[in-house]
């Protein structure tokens, strides 16, 4: 293991206000994080609930052409033994309990060991559109190409859950590019220069026939829209912690030993209720064949310490989704019990150290 250098909480539910007077906001979480001339830009899912509550119903809201809509499913019917989820016990269709949008938010001070960074206000607001983002857009990842930020995020709606692209040269304007990769995956992260002459991104499969443990794969692309060449990322997964889920954390960084990398996964195992324990562990991968680990922590680095992260909307989880190296110093940028966004730090060298070779 390897301690943190600070932790402070950037963001609550209670900092904001909903986006529709029907809804409440219950999380501000996992956000992509990129750096902008000087200043953090912080992309946040922000997750909201219907205020309403009927008895032998739960509400699951949508969007059906950009307006906010709730069904009530009858408790009865539904399976609700993951916090997130509704699962019909008759047709076995999942439906989710909130929606998500994405808000952008300026870190005026950078976090240190000292003080508290202050966050700015919001100054943009990205609403679900069309029929990919019907129950909602999660999880943004940003990585820089060039003069442009490109941003990978989650769709959920009736056909599944699919990832994303979308394109700004200012944090003032988005440009939607459109599915690229097809239901189910997500955890999709844009390595920030080519490899071998072209794009390249992890990426992570949902299988719904378990063949094989949960895996991250690789894939090329001429243009960021159509990929191929895929395959998977062999070693990745942190042991025993990464049961249940395994999947990409952060843009991959590169540095002396090669690109890295962090993961992030589950222990649930069969059977358990719940969602399990969110950890994190960190992988090096090859600088010319990223495909192959070199190096990875033996065991997850980052686990729920703090209250915050052991207890909220969901119990026991930190999920990094953005890192920024600053004065030898790595930050990560994370979500914490589905319901904060918040940043910690690690020395850059000492975690590179704990990484041992594959």
């Amino acid at each position: 293991m390897i301690p943190r250098l600070f932790t402070h909480k950037l963001l609550s539910p209670g900092d904001l206000e909903p986006s529709d007077p029907r809804m409440r906001v219950v999380g501000v979480f996992n956000p992509g994080v990129v750096e902008v001339g000087g200043r953090t830009a912080i992309l946040a899912r922000v997750v909201e609930q219907p205020v309403e509550v009927r008895d032998g119903y739960i509400a699951s809201p949508r969007f059906d052409d950009g307006e906010l809509r709730v069904d009530w499913l009858a408790c009865v019917d539904c399976d609700t033994a993951d916090p997130r989820t509704l699962v019909s016990r008759t047709t076995g269709r999942v439906r989710l309990r909130f929606v998500s949008h994405l808000r952008l938010f300026w870190l005026d001070t950078p976090p240190d060991a000292d003080a508290e960074p202050v966050v700015g206000d919001e100054s943009q607001r990205i609403i679900p559109q069309g029929p990919y983002e019907q129950y909602g857009i999660e999880d943004p990842r940003i990585t820089r190409l060039g003069d442009s930020y490109f941003i990978t995020y989650v769709g959920v709606s009736e056909h599944g859950i699919c990832t994303s692209l979308m394109r700004t040269d200012d944090f003032a304007t988005f440009e939607r590019l459109g599915v690229i990769l097809p239901p189910d995956n997500k955890d999709v992260l844009l390595f920030p220069e080519k490899v071998a002459w072209q794009y390249a991104a992890l990426h992570r499969p949902m299988p719904s026939m378990k063949f094989s443990p949960p895996r991250v794969w690789f894939a090329q692309s001429d243009d960021l829209i159509s990929w191929g060449d895929h395959r998977p990322v062999a070693g990745l997964s942190i042991g025993g912690a990464f049961r249940d889920r395994a999947g990409g954390s952060t843009v991959p960084i590169r540095t002396e030993r090669g690109w890295l990398v962090l993961v992030h996964g589950s222990d649930k195992q069969p059977g358990d209720g719940g969602a399990g324990v969110y950890s994190a562990g960190a992988v090096v991968l090859n600088r010319f064949k990223p495909w192959r680990v070199a190096a990875r922590t033996p065991e997850p680095f980052m686990l729920p310490e703090h209250d915050f992260e052991k207890r909220g909307f969901v119990d026991n989880v930190v999920f990094p989704t953005g890192a920024v190296v600053r004065g030898g110093q790595l930050h990560v940028y994370y979500g914490a019990a589905d319901e904060h966004a918040a940043v910690c730090g690690y020395d850059l060298a000492g975690l590179l150290g704990i990484c041992e070779p594959v």
